[in-house]
C-alpha cells in the first residue's frame, strides 16, 4: 500500500535523526522538517514513512488538528512535487482508514487546506468533478480559497467554460482568484479575454500585470508587452518586481531599441535592482548585447562589483562576444574568469566555442578548448558542443572531416548539426555530400521543408536540374511545405 513504506533513518543536510530519537520530536518540529524539505523526494518519503509507522496520520486519535498539521503540509509536499497523484492516493488511503477506525462514523477532520492541496494535485478532469462535488457537499462552496483552487483547476485543465461559470457565482473574489483567471488565460493564448480581466479586476497586482507582459513576451509580441509595462508604472502606479524585470528584458532586446534598453536600465537603478539583483544585471548584459550595442553591454559588465559576479554574468558576457564575431575577446574574458577560479558549465563552453568559430580563430585554439572542456572540467560532449565542432571544419571547408564528426555524434537530436553541413555544401557547391547529408536529414526529420528547398537548389547550382525537379516533386508527395520567410522591419 502507498502508506506502508519502509521507515529509514531521516538524512537532512548535515545531520542524520534516527527513528529512535525522531519519534521524540514535536509535531510542530515535524511539520518544519516537511516545510524546509518540500523540495526533496528522498526527505519527503523518509519522513512520510515515520508519520505512518508512528501513527501520526490516525485521524481517529485525538488532537486531530495537530495531526492535520502534518497531514496537511504533506499533501502540499506531494502537490507541489513531480508525484502529485501520491496526494490523492494519500488523501483516499487515510480517508478509508478513518471510516474504518472511527465507529462512530464522524466525518474526517480535514479542513480547508486539505481541499486547496488536494486540488492542486489533481490533473484529472473527472477527478477533479468529483473532488468538486465534494467540496460542495462540504459546505465550501462559498469559501474562497477552495473556489479559487477549483477556478485554477479548471483552466489549467482548459475548462474555460466551467471556470468562467466557478467564478461569476462566486460571492467574494480574492486579488488571488482574478490572478488564476488572468494567468490561465494568458497560458491558453487568449490574450484578449485576459486584458478583459485585467480591466475589470478592482484592484491590479504586479502579479497581474506581469502574468501578461510576461505572456506576450514569450509569444514574441514585444510591443504589446512594452506597452503594458509603461501603463503599469505610469498609469496604476505600481513598482515591478525582479521577476517583471526579468519577463519585459526580452520584449526589449526583441524589440531592438538599445534607447528603450537604456531607460530600463535607468528606471532600475533608480529603484534599487541593480546590482542588488544579480538575475536584473546579467538580463541587462544580455539585453545590450541583443540590441547590437556591446560597448554598453561591456560597460555595465565592468561596472558589477566583482563580489557580485557569478557564473551567469561571465558567461552572458562571453556569449555576447561570441554574438558580435569578437573572438578574441571572448577567449581573454574566460580566461579571466579563470583566474578569479571560477569553472565553466555546459552553456559556458558552447559559449566559448561558438566564439572562436564565428570569430575566425585558428583551429588549435578551438581544439584547445574543447579538449580542456573533457580533460580538465570534465564535461562530456553534447549535440551542441559537437556542433560547434562541425560548425568550425565547414567554415574552413574541411566538409569531409565535418561529416565523420557527424556520423559520430551520440545523439538523436543531432538534425540541426547535417543541416549545418548541408548549407556548407551549398556554399562550396558539393551535391555528392550533399545528398548524404540530405539522407541522414530524412531520417531524423523528414518534414523540415527547408531541406528540401536547399537540396533541390543545390542540384540545380550544378546544372542537376532533373534531380532538383525529382526534390521538388518530392515535397509534395509528402505534404511537406516550407515556412516563408518574413522580416520584422515595417
Amino acid at each position: 500500500m502507498f502508506l506502508l513504506a519502509s521507515c529509514r533513518p531521516i538524512a537532512c543536510r548535515s545531520y542524520t535523526i534516527t527513528k529512535r530519537s525522531y519519534t521524540n520530536l514535536s509535531i510542530q518540529r515535524l511539520s518544519s522538517l516537511l516545510r524546509k524539505n518540500e523540495s526533496n523526494p528522498r526527505i519527503i518519503h523518509q519522513l512520510h514513512s515515520h508519520f505512518v509507522t508512528a501513527g501520526l496520520l490516525l485521524l481517529h486519535q485525538k488532537q486531530n488538528s495537530e495531526k492535520l498539521l502534518l497531514f496537511n503540509p504533506l499533501l502540499r509536499c506531494y502537490s507541489l512535487g513531480e508525484t502529485p497523484l501520491c496526494g490523492y492516493f494519500l488523501y483516499h488511503q487515510l480517508q478509508q482508514l478513518h471510516f474504518l477506525s472511527d465507529h462512530d462514523k464522524r466525518l474526517p477532520p480535514f479542513d480547508s487546506f486539505t481541499y486547496v492541496f488536494l486540488l492542486k494535485a489533481t490533473s484529472n478532469p473527472l477527478l477533479g468533478i468529483g473532488l468538486h462535488g465534494l467540496t460542495l457537499k462540504l459546505g465550501f462552496e462559498f469559501h474562497v480559497y477552495v473556489q479559487t483552487a477549483l477556478v485554477r483547476m479548471y483552466i489549467a485543465g482548459g475548462n474555460r467554460v466551467d471556470a468562467y461559470k466557478l467564478f461569476d457565482e462566486m460571492p467574494e473574489r480574492s486579488s488571488v482568484t482574478w490572478n488564476v483567471m488572468i494567468t490561465g488565460l494568458t497560458n491558453l493564448g487568449e490574450f484578449d479575454k485576459a486584458l478583459c480581466f485585467l480591466e475589470k479586476m478592482p484592484n491590479r497586482t504586479v502579479v497581474s500585470w506581469t502574468t501578461i507582459i510576461d505572456g506576450y513576451a514569450r509569444v514574441n509580441k514585444p510591443k504589446e508587452a512594452i506597452l503594458l509595462f509603461w501603463r503599469m508604472v505610469a498609469c496604476d502606479a505600481i513598482k515591478p518586481n525582479e521577476i517583471t524585470i526579468l519577463a519585459i528584458l526580452p520584449a526589449v532586446w526583441n524589440f531592438g531599441d538599445v534607447r528603450m534598453c537604456g531607460s530600463v536600465q535607468g528606471y532600475v537603478v533608480k529603484t534599487g535592482f541593480v546590482p542588488c539583483d544579480i538575475r536584473v544585471t546579467n538580463s541587462l548584459i544580455d539585453a545590450y548585447a541583443k540590441c547590437g550595442c556591446i560597448q554598453s553591454s561591456l560597460k555595465f559588465f565592468t561596472e558589477v562589483p566583482k563580489d557580485k559576479k557569478n557564473l551567469v554574468s561571465w558567461t552572458t558576457m562571453i556569449s555576447a562576444f561570441a554574438m558580435h564575431g569578437m573572438g578574441k575577446e571572448a577567449v581573454n574574458m574566460f580566461k579571466d574568469m579563470e583566474r578569479l577560479g571560477l569553472k565553466p558549465n555546459r552553456v559556458t563552453m558552447i559559449s566559448v566555442l561558438n566564439a572562436c568559430s564565428h570569430g575566425g580563430l585558428a583551429e588549435e585554439e578551438f581544439l584547445e578548448f574543447f579538449n580542456k572542456m573533457v580533460s580538465k572540467y570534465k564535461i562530456t560532449p553534447d549535440v551542441k558542443h559537437y556542433g560547434c565542432l562541425v560548425d568550425m571544419l565547414r567554415r574552413k571547408g574541411r566538409l569531409e572531416e565535418a561529416e565523420k564528426i557527424a556520423l559520430e555524434i551520440p545523439s538523436d537530436q543531432k538534425a540541426v548539426v547535417w543541416r549545418m553541413l548541408l548549407g556548407a555544401c551549398s556554399v562550396y557547391d558539393d551535391p555528392e555530400m550533399a545528398e548524404r547529408v540530405t539522407k541522414k536529414l530524412m531520417e531524423l526529420e523528414r518534414s523540415h521543408g527547408g531541406d528540401y528547398v536547399l537540396m533541390s537548389n543545390i542540384f540545380c547550382g550544378t546544372g542537376r536540374f532533373t534531380d532538383a525537379q525529382r526534390f521538388r516533386k518530392l515535397m509534395d508527395v509528402r505534404g511537406v511545405t516550407k515556412l516563408p520567410g518574413h522580416s520584422q522591419l515595417t
